[in-house]
């Protein structure tokens, strides 16, 4: 399977479970990739074969910064299935990344796996 990825992909956002996060938008990092079922971009150069990064990349800016989480948990299982459902990709991960918001430690969050419904 092809993949196509978007990596350090970085948004100011507020997410956080502690009052203190929630008062100042911090750094999202975003390391994605997606699944590409039937890619045949390759033979005819045409975007319209494959999934647009540019409008992946837009939508999850779009859609992310109209709310506000509190766990990467749930960050990274939104844009998860908004690739998923709206890009109709059979397959991403999905890596969330907060930049330095714990003393002593430089980058944390989570990476997800998921799949399209057979």
């Amino acid at each position: 399977m092809d993949k196509l990825f978007l990596r350090d992909f970085r948004l100011q956002m507020v997410i956080g479970i502690y009052e203190w996060e929630r008062k100042l938008p911090q750094t999202v990092q975003l390391d994605i990739e997606i699944g590409l079922a039937n890619n045949r971009a390759y033979l005819t150069d045409n975007v319209n074969d494959s999934i647009n990064y540019a409008e992946v990349a837009q939508r999850i800016k779009d859609t992310v910064l109209q709310r506000e989480f509190q766990l990467v948990e749930t960050l990274a299982e939104h844009i998860a299935q908004l690739i998923l459902t709206e890009f109709q990709a059979p397959w991403t991960q999905v890596s969330v990344t907060k930049i330095a918001v714990v003393p002593g430690i430089q980058q944390l969050g989570i990476c997800i796996e998921r799949s399209a419904a057979a």
